[in-house]
């Protein structure tokens, strides 16, 4: 499956934990019910995946962890906040350049319309 397909799945299942929870929950609510809503359509998901950051010679082990990784494709980061500003779009982008992944969503939960709250980022490798 393709960037493009698997971004409109995850929309979809986004949509339906905002419809069903609303906003103003944590975002680790928000987490579990969006693996778990991945999962049952058969998207191949991981939660909290920790990857290594190389930087020059040295190998860190946990460089960072991403919310969601959706078939090894897409990197999901979740957010339950008042606005997304530059500093999350800035996150997302870099775990984009260091994991490789083509695709980000950037999804914040507490917004009255789930669009509302849906940033798309490509890496331009």
């Amino acid at each position: 499956m393709e960037e493009n397909q698997i971004s409109k799945e995850i929309i979809g299942c986004a949509i339906e934990v905002h419809r069903l929870l609303g906003p103003g929950l944590l975002e680790s609510a928000y987490e579990q019910c969006l693996y778990y809503e991945l999962q049952k359509v058969g998207l191949i998901v991981e939660r909290q995946k920790a990857l290594p950051l190389i930087y020059k010679e040295i190998n860190l082990n946990y460089g960072y962890k991403i919310d969601l990784i959706v078939e090894n494709k897409v990197i999901i980061e979740l957010k339950a906040v008042e606005d997304i500003n530059d500093i999350h779009v800035a996150q997302l982008l870099t775990y984009l350049k260091i994991s490789g992944c083509k695709l980000g969503l950037l999804m914040n939960f507490n917004v009255l319309r789930m669009k509302d709250g849906i940033k798309r980022l490509v890496n331009n490798l």
